[in-house]
């Protein structure tokens, strides 16, 4: 038995841009990095308004929540950067909307900036048992 912690790649994400994984999988724990709004084959957002943006990156937590073989109801934490307060009531419905009733603990981190000039990354974990 392997006990060390196995990455998880899928092609339904962007593909790490630097030294990380798309997750690591250690027992039954799932641990997602975070994950921006960039589409998995790079091609460009049909525009850059926070709800298209919010969107992309759930879509890429929950491509990678899938291919490590959870769902929704697995995730026990997320914690989303949003740029702007302004747009915390935007994520809490497209968020409600792509969870469903799934209730994972969450922290909404207003900041100034993030990387690329997007305006939200989410990170999440989970525990599927295996």
């Amino acid at each position: 038995m392997n006990d060390r912690p196995q990455p998880i790649l899928t092609e339904a994400a962007p593909a790490p841009a630097g030294h990380y994984s798309q997750a690591m999988r250690s027992g039954d724990d799932l641990y997602i990095s975070g994950q921006l709004p960039i589409r998995a084959d790079k091609a460009p957002l049909p525009d850059m308004g926070f709800e298209t943006q919010a969107r992309q990156a759930l879509a890429n937590m929950l491509a990678i929540l899938e291919a490590a073989g959870g769902q929704p109801d697995d995730v026990c934490r997320v914690t989303a950067y949003i740029v702007g307060v302004e747009n915390w009531p935007e994520l809490n419905r497209i968020y409600s909307e792509m969870l469903g009733d799934a209730r994972p603990a969450r922290t909404v981190v207003p900041v100034p900036q993030l990387h690329y000039g997007f305006l939200v990354e989410v990170d999440a974990i989970a525990r599927i048992p295996a």
